[in-house]
């Protein structure tokens, strides 16, 4: 039987990411949605860039009255976190298990009863350490070439290094497409995380060929350690590396002690932050110039890093049509963040974390004339119906849609959030203006997303939550399919409404435990509180 959203809430002591339910003292009306939405932003000289504009909130108009739908595609998931999908034409969907395993979805939709990947074993040198939610296998990626080269690519917190991430280089069974060669495992990058949470986890190749990989500011609560903004760390980042050194090994190329510093990687020259510790001349210019200069030194800098100001990044994703990133920051107490990096923005962007969350003072309670820091995101939300009645407490951010299947939604950004199951998106309206607005509202805990080969964007979920036992997972996840309201397939099972929303009780089929509903699901106003 399902349990009520209201329990499960109460339960949650920090969500996904560490954001907790709690209540806000603020209240007013949704600010108005930001101005010239996709123009560049201009960067100064150095790591920060100033945006200083409102940012869209829910409540806004997407253009063409774009109304949505999930489709369930499968379940029986044990705390599946995210979905990749190869570029090799097979049509599989890859669903992450958090505990350590990875499934292989059919073309057809048939979840495949053996795993793709098993990291479950506590013996194995990549052995995933699961004991806390957080913690777990949290992201997967597959070489752009992995249709020649069969590589791909695992981010987990490891159990013989106490929780450390490791994202590591894996290669396909020579005997079996939908098998992995576990004993091909060749280690890319290993960062320390202090705290069980707050890992980011996240991890894609961009459309440069190279891998971004999401960074969590390193965990407990408020960025105790300062790392948001302290550039001589890899916490609270996106780091952007090259992973030739790995697939030349992979390759019978050259051994792993030839990788520069014994890392499989190398760092792509056009990184913000590559240029390191040089000579200067302290009297040599003046003006703006020597302004501009020294603006852009940063010797302790680490050369991996794309972006920084980051809380936790959990999901993130680029627009297969434009290039820009998209980012879900999750913050803390009382506001999620959707944050856009336009393509060819030569990175060095700095976030805000922790001086804001979203493009609010942190702390909350902290004079709201407090100087913006960074890039404000391009659409936020917040935890509380006092200040918004469209409100959550851990983005899922899905994608921008690029499929065939709804065009309706095209070039439309869409996140949903584990505790509210609302799903939202983010684009610009008529007039240019970044516009938010909710789309559905389910009873579903959103946990990860990812896109198809094709486009077609993926949402999971699972009744998972800090009351579980330590170590425990739920097998009761599942795979969802965003889909256009007017092309739900006929005799799909659809999300269910959220109960308390819409003031009904949901209709659940027995043995299964799943609510159904047979048309789009009502955008119903939540009960004050009830989220």
């Amino acid at each position: 039987m399902r349990r009520s959203r209201a329990l499960s809430t109460a339960l949650l002591v920090v969500m996904i990411a560490g954001g907790f339910v709690a209540g806000a003292t603020a209240t007013g009306a949704a600010q108005e949605a930001t101005p010239t939405a996709g123009q560049p932003r201009e960067r100064q000289p150095g790591q920060y860039a100033f945006y200083p504009s409102q940012v869209a909130q829910p409540g806004g108009d997407l253009p063409g009255d774009p109304r949505v739908q999930l489709v369930k595609v499968a379940d029986g998931l044990a705390d599946p976190v995210g979905v990749a999908a190869p570029n090799d034409g097979s049509g599989r969907l890859f669903v992450l298990e958090r505990a350590g395993t990875i499934r292989i979805v059919d073309a057809n939709g048939q979840l495949m009863p053996e795993p793709f990947l098993d990291l479950t074993d506590p013996t194995g040198a990549n052995a995933v350490m699961y004991a806390f939610l957080e913690q777990g296998l949290l992201g997967m990626a597959f070489h752009p070439d992995f249709r020649n080269n069969g590589l791909f690519y695992t981010n987990s917190t490891n159990l013989l290094r106490s929780g450390d991430l490791l994202t590591v280089q894996y290669k396909v069974s020579a005997d079996n497409p939908n098998e992995a060669d576990p004993e091909s495992a060749l280690i890319v990058s290993a960062r320390p995380n202090p705290y069980p949470n707050h890992l980011g986890g996240d991890i894609q190749f961009g459309p440069d060929g190279y891998l971004y990989i999401g960074h969590g500011d390193g965990g407990l609560e408020g960025d105790p350690l300062d790392t948001g903004q302290d550039l001589s760390t890899h916490m609270g980042k996106m780091l952007r590396v090259d992973v030739s050194p790995a697939v030349a090994v992979a390759s019978g190329g050259i051994p792993p002690v030839a990788a520069v510093g014994g890392k499989m990687y190398t760092i792509p020259r056009d990184n913000p932050f590559v240029q390191g510790d040089i000579a200067l001349n302290l009297f040599g210019v003046s003006g703006t110039e020597a302004e501009d200069i020294f603006a852009q030194f940063h010797p302790a800098a680490l050369p991996e890093i794309w972006a920084f100001g980051l809380r936790n990044p959990w999901q993130f994703s680029f627009d297969r049509q434009t290039g820009d990133m998209w980012i879900g920051d999750v913050g803390q107490n009382f506001w999620e963040e959707v944050d856009m990096e336009p393509a060819g923005s030569g990175g060095g962007w700095n976030y805000g974390w922790k001086f804001l969350q979203g493009s609010h003072c942190f702390p909350f309670g902290a004079d709201p004339t407090c100087p913006k820091v960074g890039v404000l995101p391009v659409a936020e939300y917040p935890h509380e119906a006092t200040i918004n009645p469209s409100f959550g407490c851990t983005i899922i951010a899905m994608g921008v849609y690029r499929g065939q299947e709804s065009p309706s939604l095209d070039g439309i950004h869409f996140s949903s959030d584990f505790c509210s199951g609302r799903l939202w998106g983010v684009a610009p309206g008529d007039d240019g203006s970044w516009q938010m607005q909710e789309l559905l509202d389910t009873g579903l805990f959103a946990t990860g997303a990812g896109e198809s080969e094709s486009g077609e964007i993926y949402l999971t979920t699972c009744l998972c939550g800090y009351a579980e036992p330590a170590g425990s997972v739920s097998p009761d996840g599942q795979l969802w399919r965003l889909v256009a309201a007017d092309g739900v397939p006929a005799g799909a099972e659809t999300a269910p409404v959220d109960a308390a929303a819409a003031g009904v009780e949901p209709e659940v089929n027995a043995g299964e435990g799943i609510a159904t509903e047979g048309d789009a699901t009502p955008v119903a106003a939540r009960p004050e509180g009830s989220g």
